[in-house]
C-alpha cells in the first residue's frame, strides 16, 4: 500500500500483523494497543498473522468513494457540495 496523497495514523484494536516498510525493509510487529504514523508517505505492507481490526485516520479525511490505484494509492477527492 502507499498513500501518496494522505497521512495514516493507525490504531490496532484486535490481532496481530507485521508491518513492513517496503522502502528500508524495516519490520515492525503490530499488536493491541499499538499505534503507528505513516507520516513520510511510506510504502508499506501488512501481513495479519491473526484476524486483524484497527481504525485508521486519514489527513486529508478520506471520502469513502476512493479505490486503491494500480499503484496502491489512494486519489485525492473532495465531496460533492452541491447536494
Amino acid at each position: 500500500m502507499w498513500y501518496a496523497n494522505h497521512i495514516e495514523a493507525v490504531l490496532c484494536i484486535e490481532g496481530e500483523a507485521e508491518l513492513t516498510n517496503d522502502e528500508t525493509g524495516e519490520k515492525h510487529w503490530i499488536t493491541p494497543g499499538t499505534m503507528y504514523l505513516l507520516d513520510d508517505h511510506e510504502r508499506h505492507t501488512m501481513r495479519p498473522k491473526t484476524d486483524f481490526r484497527c481504525i485508521c485516520v486519514f489527513n486529508p479525511p478520506v471520502t469513502g468513494r476512493e479505490d486503491h490505484d494500480e499503484n496502491g494509492v489512494y486519489p485525492l477527492l473532495t465531496e460533492d457540495t452541491d447536494d
